[in-house]
Parts: C-alpha cells; structure tokens; sequence
C-alpha cells in the first residue's frame, strides 16, 4: 500500500474533553495529545443544541482557531435527534427535526465538516411501531438530498439499541434511501455489544462506511443489558486486534474517533493510556501505529 495510506487518521471525540474547556483549549489540547481533528458534539441540550444558531462571527472565529491549532473539525456528532427524531408521532417534532438538519448541514458547510454523524434512532422518548419507522426512513431520504446539494456526507451510527445496531440492519436502510451521500458510521463498541461478528459486518459495508467510532463496552447476555459507554478503550470486551486486522485486510483507511468521556479527574490518563493501547494492538496485527511517538 502507498506509504501515505498506511496510517488511519485518528480523531477524539469532543466529550472525552472537559466540557468546561474553552474551544483553544479543546484545540490545543487535541493537538498536545497527538489526535489529527477533532469531532464537535451537538446533542440534546440547548447548550449543545445552540451551535446550530452560532452567526458567522461565532463560526468563522472558531474555524479560525482550528487554522491555529492545525486541529480541523472534521466531523460532527448530531445526536440532538433523540430529542427531536424523525420518526415521532407529532407532525411538530418531525418538523423540528427537518430545521435541526438543515441548521447541521450549514454549520458543517461553514466550518469545513466533511462528516454529520447521525443518531440511527427512529424515535428514542416514544414508543416505536411500523408507522414511527417509515416516517425515519422518510426523513433519512430527505436529509440525504440535502446533504446531496450541499456536499456534506451524511453517515447514520450503529447504535447501542436494537433498532439499527448492526451494519446487515444498516443495508437495508441504506437501500430505502439510496443515495451516496447517506453512509454508515460504524461503532464498533455497539456493534461488539450486541454480539454480531464484528468482522463479519465491517467486510459486508465497507463500501459504505464513512467513518469508525473505536469504543470499548460490554456484551448483553440474557441476564445483562450490557455497558455501553464510559469504558477505556481495552477495558472491555472488543476485539480490537480482530478490527484493526479487518481495516488492515480490507485496505480500509477511513477516519478513526476514540470515543470516550471525561467523567473524572484522570480524562487525559485514560485517553493516554488508550493511545498505548490501540498502538500496541496495531503492533500486533503489522498496522502502522495510528499514534506517533
């Protein structure tokens, strides 16, 4: 393989920082940690959810500290739909969903996000039916026609619910919709806790992944609901050495995201020693090490 397609580019995830942390100093920090981008979060609360109303003071201020820091925002984790999911039963909702990913696809346009993660929920506060998962599919296929005219790829997760917890469930989605700006955003903590061969899914959508979010969890067993985040990537039960080999063998080079929460004093500690980790596992199979020295 060309030597400069060797290496995966590794992003983090904005949470795995201290969420008092200015925007310099999420930057600077990614940058001092050894990560190429970083990947900004929108979720469900109104502070998160207010970056979609940033003016242009606002974003080009903060794309101007990524300049700085060298640090892009590569990709942007929309999961501000479990609030407001395309498949609610209120017509309302769905609207507010439609505004939401138009606001999205702007503030990726403007800073120079290539990547929307989108939250793979039909609905996440309501009870879900036949009619709460034709109105997802229908607004899936909406918002691929809008990222279609702006450019920006839209990459739906593999979640930690069973609705859309594995890559075979995302193909057919990804029929429904058929568009090629609609792709997968494998997680492969998801994927692994919910007990489908990992190695098997990442072979079958490989044409048709975006991105890879790298978290660790534990499995659900009929007496476990499984543990789905807060874990130091090699803490849990996901093989990593059997993911990374899978990249390796498949001449996969997507984007890379560690996946992780600064829930404690020792955030940075578990984000080193995560590096270590992925490193040494990238040793084992013959990967260049995503990581420098």
């Amino acid at each position: 393989m060309y030597k400069n397609l060797e290496r995966h580019r590794i992003g983090l995830y904005e949470k795995a920082l201290p969420n008092e942390f200015s925007w310099e100093e999420k930057l600077k920090t990614t940058k001092e940690l050894g990560f190429d981008f970083l990947e900004i979060s929108v979720d469900e609360s109104d502070e998160r959810r207010s970056r979609l109303d940033w003016n242009d003071e606002e974003v080009y201020g903060l794309r101007r500290l990524c300049e700085k820091y060298d640090v892009p925002l590569h990709s942007m984790c929309l999961s501000a739909h479990r609030k407001f999911p395309f498949g609610s039963a209120d017509a309302a909702i769905r609207e507010q969903a439609v505004i939401h990913m138009e606001k999205a696809i702007t503030l990726a346009y403007k800073l120079g996000i290539r990547t929307i993660q989108l939250a793979g929920y039909d609905v996440y506060y309501e009870p879900a039916d036949k009619q709460t998962h034709q109105c997802f599919i229908e607004g899936m296929k909406l918002s691929a026609q809008l990222a279609e005219r702006a450019g920006v790829m839209l990459a739906v997760e593999i979640m930690d619910t069973d609705y859309l917890n594995s890559l075979s469930k995302f193909e057919v989605l990804n029929r429904e919709v058929n568009s090629p700006y609609f792709t997968a955003y494998p997680d492969v903590g998801n994927i692994s806790g919910w007990n489908y061969d990992i190695v098997t899914e990442l072979k079958l959508s490989k044409p048709h992944i975006t991105q890879i979010h790298l978290k660790d969890t534990y499995c659900v067993t009929a007496e476990y609901k499984g543990q789905f985040r807060d874990l130091v990537i090699g803490d849990g039960e996901v093989d990593f050495k059997a993911i990374l080999n899978t990249l390796k063998e498949t001449q996969c080079v997507v984007p890379l995201v560690i996946e992780m929460w600064a829930q404690d004093a020792n955030w940075k500690e578990n984000i080193i020693l995560a590096k270590e980790r992925l490193n040494k596992t990238c040793d084992d199979v013959g990967l260049l090490r995503i990581f420098s020295d």
